[in-house]
């Protein structure tokens, strides 16, 4: 663990610099983004194989966290989560039609798609799966969950742009 440690505050300087770059150079999430990076490393969930560098590690484990992170806010953003409460009068009401509108649309789109889409979809956005993992629940290949995952993805991008098209006009 102290080896870790030491390698980690070693190439820290420069793994918050990937980790801006990562992040578009927003310093918060970037923070964030080390940190749950580094929690990864430091309780096993990412293990040095001794394959590559310890630094090409670090950065791939820094990369991957911060494309888990930016997934999960965009899932966020569109879903609200926690207590419903009824719009009032004001700019807060409207926010909260408005997510409540966003919400109903996209579990709209969300039933369209076919069942195996959704599930993928719903194991890798809402139960942070890995696509290998949620594979494995669903027992089928890893390739095969890949497919249902990128075609889930594009066919909700299409769903979801339908209905916007829809509400302009």
């Amino acid at each position: 663990m102290d080896d870790l440690e030491n390698q980690l505050s070693q190439h820290h300087p420069a793994a918050f610099g990937w980790a801006l770059a990562c992040c578009k150079w927003n310093r918060a999430a970037a923070e964030d983004v080390l940190q749950t990076a580094y929690l990864k490393v430091l309780d096993g969930r990412a293990r040095f194989a001794g394959r590559a560098d310890f630094r090409a590690f670090l950065f791939g484990v820094i990369r991957r966290t911060a494309n888990e992170e930016r997934r999960h806010n965009a899932i966020r953003s569109l879903i609200p989560i926690g207590d419903h409460e009824s719009p009032g009068a004001g700019a807060a009401g409207l926010d909260l039609m408005v997510q409540d509108e966003r919400s109903q649309e996209l579990i709209a789109a969300l039933n369209a798609l076919s069942a195996r889409q959704r599930e993928v979809l719903h194991l890798v956005f809402y139960q942070d799966l890995t696509i290998a993992a949620a594979a494995d629940v669903l027992g089928m290949s890893v390739g095969s969950a890949r497919v249902h995952y990128e075609r889930g993805k594009a066919n909700l991008r299409r769903l979801l742009d339908e209905e916007r098209d829809d509400a302009k006009r």
